[in-house]
């Protein structure tokens, strides 16, 4: 006889385990302790099994009689539903451990290890926003290029083209990672090539004039902020190095006494060597009684452990008045020295490219070696902080011709 609701709200607990049937193999067990767990008892290849339903009242009668039929229907196929049910449970764990979002964290612990920390923030913060909450649990292998461009399209509608072109690179190198670790056949942004129009390229904005660095260098020394800071400020056209790695400096790598700074550049996977003037000399040596102690030349803080926050010179040039986007930023003293330099001080190309750091192979294809024009460097740069000196004190300066 068929179970109906009344009869299954009134069954009470009784000392022992007890079962009431309905039809086709479907009971519910009511237990000691008042659960009331729906089975289903069926014979596959001659042997007896039971397959657990869910339990009353989550699944209702009507529910419980649904997912009998579906089993019964595997059965008529000649699959055992216990070993389905493992199978797919099996099937869904593997996808989710294989899904985007999982080899989008996996790759960047591994793989941008010797990135700085904010470059990885900053990537992985993308893939959050953008990627994550439309193709994030999918597995990588059933994404397809379509998809993705669904969501660097919204990017671009959003006008921020730069944005997308760059969250469209991580992802390629997201599945490229899941290609070379056997858990996607190929990367399917490669079919993306030109689907998003070129990004306007824009140049950090920099002062190239005299008068104009003149007039900077002596509001630097006018700046209020911390001594950190404008420490930071005043050493920042000296060294004109990338802003990053002014502000995680480490005194682990300076040597005073030499008068050099030798460390990993990130962006180039390089060594290089910063000659320091008796300017630049004279500023870390004011600086290293307060961070000293610490791991990191420019302390964030009281921190000894963490090194001045990513923004703190672009908020300091705010501060003094300047606007970041159309007249100087941090990463703006590298075009200010390679201009000046070249324009007003007659330096070889060939050296400063090499102080800044950037990978040109020279006439007879040799790579970037910290060491080339050594020399020439130190002497160019001794007489660039002669020469910014003289700007702010507003001499004349006569051309430096010995590097040219």
């Amino acid at each position: 006889m068929a179970l109906n609701d009344v009869a299954i709200r009134k069954a009470s607990p009784r000392d022992k385990a007890y079962k009431l049937y309905d039809e086709a193999g479907l009971f519910i067990q009511v237990t000691p302790t008042g659960g009331k767990w729906w089975r289903f008892k069926y014979r596959y290849q001659g042997k007896e099994k039971l397959l657990s339903l869910g339990t009353y009242p989550d699944v209702s009668l009507a529910q419980a009689r649904e997912r009998r039929d579906e089993t019964r229907k595997l059965l008529a196929q000649d699959i055992d539903p216990g070993e389905n049910r493992k199978a797919v449970k099996q099937s869904k764990q593997s996808n989710a451990a294989n899904s985007f979002e999982v080899l989008s964290r996996e790759w960047t612990t591994l793989h941008m290890a010797d990135k700085s920390e904010s470059h990885q923030q900053r990537t992985l913060r993308r893939l959050e926003v953008y990627l994550f909450p439309w193709i994030g649990s999918k597995p990588i292998a059933d994404i397809t290029a379509p998809e993705i461009l669904d969501c660097i399209r919204r990017i671009q509608n959003q006008n921020k083209l730069e944005t997308a072109h760059r969250t469209l690179q991580s992802a390629g190198q997201v599945f490229r990672y899941a290609v070379q670790t056997g858990r996607a056949d190929r990367d399917v942004t490669a079919d993306l090539k030109g689907a998003l129009p070129s990004p306007t390229v824009t140049h950090m904005a920099s002062f190239v004039e005299p008068k104009q660095v003149a007039e900077l260098l002596r509001a630097i020394d006018g700046f209020t902020g911390t001594f950190t800071v404008q420490t930071a400020l005043r050493l920042a056209p000296l060294f004109f190095v990338r802003p990053g790695e002014l502000r995680t400096a480490k005194w682990a790598d300076i040597d005073l006494e030499a008068g050099e700074w030798r460390y990993r550049v990130s962006k180039t996977k390089t060594d290089h060597l910063v000659p320091l003037s008796s300017q630049a000399i004279a500023l870390l040596k004011d600086l290293h009684p307060v961070s000293g102690h610490g791991e990191f030349v420019f302390m964030g803080g009281h921190d000894p452990k963490k090194p001045m926050s990513e923004a703190a010179i672009n908020a300091a040039l705010k501060r003094m008045g300047y606007d970041t986007k159309t007249q100087i930023t941090g990463h703006g003293f590298r075009a200010m020295a390679r201009t000046l330099l070249h324009e007003r001080l007659n330096i070889d190309p060939h050296i400063i490219e090499h102080q800044l750091a950037h990978k040109v192979p020279d006439a007879l294809g040799s790579a970037y070696n910290r060491t080339k024009f050594i020399e020439q460097r130190k002497e160019m740069m001794q007489a660039w902080a002669d020469y910014l000196d003289e700007l702010k004190a507003g001499a004349k300066v006569i051309n430096f011709k010995g590097a040219a």
